[in-house]
């Protein structure tokens, strides 16, 4: 039997996402995205590509910030719900390890919480590092590599966070969540930090800025255990 592709899972669950980001404050993008503003993504220049767009919020708060902004995604439903919420926008259906764009394209990438999702991780950035031009910057966050390789034992805010297994190498992920009368199931990939470290080194860009935000409004046991990790690299040139 084929294995079902990243772009299949996202396009089975685009009705669910949907709902699930456009409900305001139900999930930790609402109180994550300023640190992600503020500190990772630079001033707009004269081109943003966002990789992984979805439904477009991401996008749209780019937007609001004077970026000029290209979205795409693989999943058709999340592409037509973008252009529908934001109809000046430009959104494209693509593959992040394929981009239908020339070398040197743009001078801003961002990824906001989309390369754990992606069948080739490796590739999805050595595409981004393709189309940036030298000084250019790309812009990630995802979910915390640690974060991804345990779990708290409970929702006490002192509750132990316990590693099973191995933190090492790429590991499939699917969990199935319900929050206020809506559910969707996650399915991507779990990576060290090192992968992602060597995917940008490969890939000639350089780190230049790593943070760990935390948040306690969110959960406040993510106050010792990051949820997620942001950074921002710089292609050479």
């Amino acid at each position: 039997m084929k294995p079902v592709t990243a772009a299949e899972d996202w396009e089975r669950e685009a009705d669910n996402w949907i709902a699930w980001v456009r409900r305001p404050g139900h999930d930790a993008y609402w109180y994550y995205r300023d640190a992600f503003f503020d500190e990772i993504v630079p001033p707009p220049g004269r081109a943003t590509l966002e990789i992984g767009c979805g439904e477009g919020r991401v996008a749209r708060d780019l937007a609001a910030r004077r970026h000029r902004v290209t979205g795409i995604d693989a999943a058709p439903t999340m592409v037509r719900a973008a252009a529908e919420a934001d109809p000046g926008g430009t959104y494209i259906c693509a593959d992040a390890s394929d981009l239908p764009f020339a070398d040197a394209a743009f001078d801003v990438v961002v990824s906001y919480n989309s390369l754990m999702d992606v069948d080739d991780m490796p590739r999805a950035v050595r595409e981004a590092a393709r189309v940036l031009e030298p000084g250019g910057r790309l812009c990630i966050s995802v979910t915390h590599p640690f974060k991804d390789a345990g779990f708290f034992e409970s929702r006490d805010p002192d509750a132990r966070f316990v590693v099973e297994g191995s933190y090492m190498g790429k590991r499939r992920f699917e969990g199935t969540f319900e929050r206020a009368g809506l559910t969707i199931t996650f399915r991507g990939w779990c990576y060290a930090l090192n992968d992602y470290w060597r995917a940008f080194e490969e890939a000639g860009l350089l780190i230049e800025r790593l943070r760990e935000p935390t948040h306690t409004l969110e959960d406040p046991r993510h106050d010792r255990v990051p949820l997620f990790l942001n950074l921002r690299a710089f292609k050479s040139a």
